[in-house]
């Protein structure tokens, strides 16, 4: 019998390897996060609605109005940061509800040419899933009654986040 050492030890060179470019990947992600905070349009809007934020319950119909008031800074924002699941969306046909990447003219289904923009968690990447799982934490830590696992229920049906990945999300916050 052969001595499968040498692939044992390749095998876990390779796995290293791998881990190692999802580190650096993650050590760039922790030092441009949120970056676009500290320019216009963001910026004077952040400063106005950061102190607002953390005296509201995430979810509530304050706090969703608040979200409304900022929405030239958060589109901005959605836009150059894709660890926010709105980065991502999908139209969805107003008419039959089937789901486009692209916007279309209209419906190859039903011929509807109304379409709703949704935000669509299953084109980010585990890179940008992880840099959102620390993103939502640390929200939780701004809010006077910031809970991530409540965030996690309440982003569960917000970004339609299939049950089996909310598990790992709120496995993962238990060990935080």
């Amino acid at each position: 019998m052969k001595d499968q050492r040498p692939k044992t030890l390749e095998h876990i060179r390779q796995v290293r390897n791998k881990l190692d470019l999802i580190i650096n990947k993650l050590h760039d992600r922790a030092r441009d996060h949120d970056i676009s905070k500290l320019e216009e349009p963001e910026k004077s809007i952040f400063d106005e609605y950061t102190p607002k934020l953390k005296n509201t319950t995430y979810g509530s119909v304050e706090y969703k109005q608040f979200l409304k008031e900022m929405k030239v800074a958060l589109d901005h924002h959605y836009k150059h940061n894709r660890h926010h699941p709105e980065h991502f969306v999908y139209h969805e046909c107003n008419g039959c509800f089937k789901r486009f990447i692209g916007m279309p003219d209209y419906c190859d289904v039903c011929g509807y040419s109304q379409f709703t923009k949704r935000p669509d968690i299953s084109q980010m990447n585990l890179i940008d899933v992880i840099e959102m799982f620390c993103d939502w934490k640390a929200a939780t830590l701004r809010h006077a009654d910031g809970d991530i696992l409540n965030s996690i229920d309440i982003n569960k049906k917000r970004f339609e986040i299939s049950d089996q990945l909310a598990s790992i999300l709120r496995n993962t916050a238990k060990i935080l």
